[in-house]
Formats: structure tokens, sequence, C-alpha cells
């Protein structure tokens, strides 16, 4: 993998204990001197170069302590998938607020916000958007995602705060289903994106799909062409693999006409 390029000294990370968090935990270390790991969960001991400071998100108290003295933010905290909406209130909604007023206070400019493909869960798959197409979500997660990208545009128009809203799609090892291999991010596509997102120099409020270059693909990033992104992973190799092991799609099944997925009928409602 190729050498990471140092962007600020003391970079945040939320989530950290989270699969992203542990995936990107080594690898952004390159990217700063000092590297603060933050989540509700433990993360482990903290190693050269790492701080360690706990905090719920939904806490404005904590989170404004786990803010100090950073000079940027990858935001990967919260939950990750469709739950009943006061959790997701409390951690997507409540907490991106207090963490982008700690930004606010302690003058943090630039942030990287995990935003989500469930943003655009109800388009369908055989539709190609780009980041002008409207949100659409699919649950309250995908909603609470929407809403974080507003907040972030906010903090940009009234504060100069820069982000990032990276609408993830899946990222893991290798693709696990035939839906994503047109969602598929790999581990180094993710840390290449968050690298190019902190080290451009005009951010202004982007919204990126974090996908891996990947053939079939429902998303088109030109709007984002002036962050640098370029991945260099693709599922593609991965293709006959999941065909082998993976039946036909039920076309009448909304997990299989919409983007979202399984997330079009996932939840509480």
């Amino acid at each position: 993998m190729e050498k990471p390029l140092k962007t600020h000294h003391r970079l945040l990370l939320t989530g950290a204990a989270g699969g992203l968090g542990t995936a990107l935990r080594t690898r952004l270390q390159g990217n700063c001197d000092v590297l603060r790991l933050s989540d509700l969960a433990d993360v482990g001991v903290a190693q050269a170069g790492e701080e360690v400071m706990l905090a719920d998100l939904s806490n404005a108290d904590e989170v404004n302590a786990m803010v100090a003295g950073c000079d940027a933010i990858v935001h990967l905290g919260g939950i990750s998938v469709e739950a009943p909406f006061a959790a997701i209130l409390q951690a997507n909604i409540l907490g991106a607020v207090h963490l982008y007023e700690a930004a606010r206070l302690h003058g943090v400019k630039r942030i990287v916000f995990a935003s989500s493909n469930h943003v655009t869960g109800f388009y369908k798959q055989s539709e190609t958007i780009n980041a002008d197409h409207p949100a659409r979500p699919d649950g309250f997660y995908g909603l609470s995602k929407a809403f974080g990208e507003d907040l972030a545009r906010l903090y940009f128009d009234r504060h100069g705060i820069e982000t990032a809203c990276v609408r993830i799609g899946s990222s893991f090892p290798e693709p696990k289903d035939r839906r994503m291999l047109a969602t598929w991010l790999s581990f180094d596509d993710l840390h290449r994106l968050i690298t190019a997102c902190l080290s451009t120099p005009v951010l202004g409020h982007s919204i990126i799909f974090g996908m891996s270059d990947n053939a079939v693909t429902w998303w088109d990033n030109s709007r984002a062409r002036h962050v640098g992104y370029v991945p260099k992973d693709t599922s593609d190799v991965f293709r006959e693999a999941v065909y082998a092991r993976t039946s036909a799609p039920d076309l009448n099944d909304p997990a299989a006409i919409y983007q979202g997925g399984g997330f079009v009928k996932a939840g509480p409602f």
C-alpha cells in the first residue's frame, strides 16, 4: 500500500471500536502525528502515536472534551444499522449536533462525516444517481444520515466548517452478495477517500459516494472530482465467486428492486 499523506497534527477518529474504525485505526496513523480514538465501547490500550478518549455522543460535555485540541475529525461514530428511532435520535442526530457544535467551539474546520448509501436507498437499482438527486432514505438510519448531511451544510454555510459527507456503500474485506458488486468499498479505498478529503485544498460541503472502481455501479461521483479520490480496487475480481455462491435475485423482492437492499424492509416499522 502507498505511503499515507500526513495532513494534520491531531486527528480524531470516532467510532474507533467499530468495524470500519478498527480497519482504519492503523491506516490513519500515517495521516497525523497523534490519532485520538473515541467510542462508547472500549477501544483497547493506546499505542504509540495514539490517544484514547471514550465519549457518549449523546452527552454534549463528553463530546466537547473529545473534540478539544483536534485539528480535523473522521466521524464514524453512532449506530450503523436500522434501529428504533429513540436510539437513532440519541446517537446519530443529537450526537451529530453535539459534534458539530464542539467543532465550532474549538475551531475545527474539516470533518469527514460517515454518511451512508441508505440516504438514497429508495432509488431503484436500475437507476444511476448523483449527489444532486434528492434524498430518499430507506429507514430511520438513512434518515439520520440525511439529517447529518444537512447539518454539515448548515455549519459550512454559517461557520465555514468543511465537510465531506461520504455515503459509504458496503465496506468489507470482499463483497458478500450480488448487491455488493455495485456498492463495495475496500478498506484501502476507504482510506484513500478519507485521505483525499483531508488533504484536498478546497473541500467545501461535498457529497461523495463511497465505492471502489466497480464496473456495476448506481452512483455517479463526478460531482466530487475536486476531492481527488481515485479508487484502486474493484469488486470485479470477486464477481465469479459471488455468482457461484448466490442465487439470482427475485425481482419482485423490494431488496432486489431498491438500492438500499434489505434496509428498505428492515426495522421496527
